[in-house]
């Protein structure tokens, strides 16, 4: 037997079948072309699972069920979507549509969730029953599992971490609010506080790396520029670090988890990045020492959408 996983995106569609133990069989892609009718992004969903049946050799009666992680909030019962903005989805039915191409079970969750449960069956934190993944990119997206399954809260909203509070009154959130997480821990971030750090100090090497043109500025040429010693991307960095850790100290007293797992285009950074935060968890840390969890990164990268959505069925 095998399961399907539906890795939903605002530009990509990429479905995987997926073994028992968690490893891809075969993958297809399809643009996403985001502002269509819900029921024709559906319909070439489901033209992608047959695609990967047939390059898996799987008849229907070998798939146990469909799972889709989605950039957004679903209701588990019902499987309807509440919202989706990068698609501009609001109460679309996505279990009963995706049933009338296939009579199985469909299970529908946030994508960090789904990556989260994707590192606990083949990645990171395998034999950990409770973790949490935080992925760094344009935004911050966060994946909790409790008792080895994703928890969604009872409305499905847990695992917004990126919009917890970090800075009260702080820099504005494209949700509406101001000090989030994501203006903080996040890739555009990054960007955001070396752009400001190049208006005072113009002779800086992540000004060079980006040919003189502030707008070229990406999250990499901050952190080599890191690496290389440069005072400026320094200063960028070490703030980038603190506030992560920071926010990684808060999620620790909340949910004491087993471990931590980073992903995103961020912790491409490796090491660099670890060592700064574990260095500086134990300076928010209070009273006795207790232990703090492992702080690892991710390691099944762009997979993790497939395998985890697949593993909601499981």
């Amino acid at each position: 037997m095998a399961y399907i996983g539906i890795d939903l995106g605002g530009t990509n569609i990429a479905v995987g079948a997926v073994s028992e133990a968690g490893s891809i069989l075969a993958e297809a892609t399809a643009k996403t072309l985001a502002g269509r009718p819900f029921e024709d992004i559906v319909r070439d969903m489901a033209q992608c699972v047959k695609k990967v049946m047939g390059k898996a050799a799987l008849r229907e009666d070998e798939v146990r069920s469909i799972g889709i992680g989605i950039p957004g909030v679903a209701e588990e019962k019902t499987g309807t979507v509440f919202n989706c903005t990068n698609l501009g989805w609001v109460n679309v039915p996505l279990r009963q549509e995706m049933q009338k191409y296939f009579q199985k079970p469909v299970f529908i969750d946030n994508d960090a969730n789904a990556a989260a449960l994707a590192e606990s069956c083949a990645g990171a934190s395998v034999g950990c029953k409770s973790s949490i993944l935080l992925t760094l990119g344009t935004g911050v997206g966060g994946g909790i599992l409790i008792n080895g399954k994703p928890w969604a809260g009872a409305h499905g909203r847990a695992g917004e971490i990126g919009h917890m509070i970090l800075v009260p009154d702080g820099v504005p959130c494209t949700c509406g609010r101001s000090g989030c997480v994501e203006r903080y821990c996040s890739g555009t971030a990054l960007i955001r506080a070396a752009q400001q750090e190049c208006c005072n100090f113009p002779d800086t090497v992540i000004l060079q790396k980006a040919g003189g043109n502030m707008d070229r500025i990406n999250a990499k040429q901050v952190i080599d520029a890191a690496k290389e010693g440069d005072a400026s991307a320094l200063r960028v960095f070490n703030s980038f670090a603190r506030y992560l850790a920071m926010a990684i100290n808060n999620l620790i007293w909340f949910f004491d988890p087993e471990i931590i797992v980073l992903g995103g285009g961020v912790s491409y950074a490796g090491s660099f990045l670890l060592d700064a935060v574990r260095s500086l968890i134990p300076c928010h840390q209070m009273g006795k020492p207790l232990p703090v969890p492992p702080i690892v990164l991710a390691r099944l990268g762009n997979e993790a959408g497939i395998i985890g959505a697949a593993m909601l069925g499981k």
